[in-house]
């Protein structure tokens, strides 16, 4: 619900797809069982054939050691697999949600001047869902106007609307519109101060991920360059050491 997928799809589509993909999964280590591990097998058999007729100490492996290795190739490809949908759907959902939250402080401001322009708060919501830009919070917005026209109560239907969007953003203005409808309260200062502090938030948060940045460079940094640049400066010195020692 919360990644944007039709209502058709149910959690069981997305665990018939899980299991559908472990399944895929152990079919593809079984097909590379046997275009390769088997010819590997036969090989390592007729080495340790002609090492015996030789009479070396050298002694292969033998050819079931390596059907436990691939059954454990196999569980795990097919457990990897298996999270796999659910990773998609995760990632939708946070993909998502990031794009409604981007899109809300010009839907407020948007809503905003509908109102101090002397529209309702339903009018205003329309010509939101009409002239925002494209997204999945003007998606949303429009299935919440679609279900008010169907007969549901516009409180109910954009609560609806922010349980399906999952930010506290939208949990925050449905409940802000709600408390202004039932009180009576002028929607006009209370959205513009909404779409203030949305982008506040925003700016705050860009803030930590930055500040964050230095801290995730450092894996890569010690993994991956690091080793390189101690392997460019110890060669030449490993190959004096090695002239001159020789």
């Amino acid at each position: 619900m919360r990644a944007g997928l039709p209502p058709q799809v149910r959690e069981g589509h997305v665990l018939a797809l899980s299991v559908a993909a472990s399944i895929g999964g152990v079919g593809l280590v079984g097909v590379a069982y046997l275009l390769l591990g088997q010819p590997v097998e036969g090989m390592v058999a007729d080495i340790g054939m002609q090492a015996q007729w030789m009479q070396t100490p050298w002694t292969p492996m033998p050819p079931a050691a390596s059907g436990p290795a691939w059954a454990m190739a196999g569980g795990v490809v097919a457990f990897t697999a298996a999270l796999l949908p659910f990773a998609w759907l995760r990632a939708q959902g946070v993909a998502r949600r990031r794009g409604i939250e981007r899109g809300l402080p010009f839907m407020l401001d948007m809503m905003t001047l509908c109102v101090e322009a002397g529209l309702g708060a339903h009018a205003a919501l329309q010509a939101a869902a009409a002239n925002g830009p494209p997204g999945p919070l003007r998606d949303a917005l429009a299935g919440a106007l679609a279900q008010v026209r169907a007969g549901v109560p516009r409180g109910a239907a954009i609560q609806a609307m922010a349980d399906r969007c999952g930010s506290p953003l939208v949990h925050r203005w449905a409940t802000a519109l709600a408390h202004a409808d039932a009180l009576g309260i002028s929607l006009g200062p209370l959205l513009r101060a909404q779409a203030a502090q949305c982008r506040s938030e925003r700016h705050m948060r860009a803030e930590r991920l930055a500040m964050q940045a230095p801290v995730k460079m450092l894996l890569p940094l010690i993994g991956c360059i690091f080793p390189c640049t101690f392997l460019v400066l110890a060669f030449p010195i490993a190959v004096q050491l090695s002239r001159g020692l020789g």
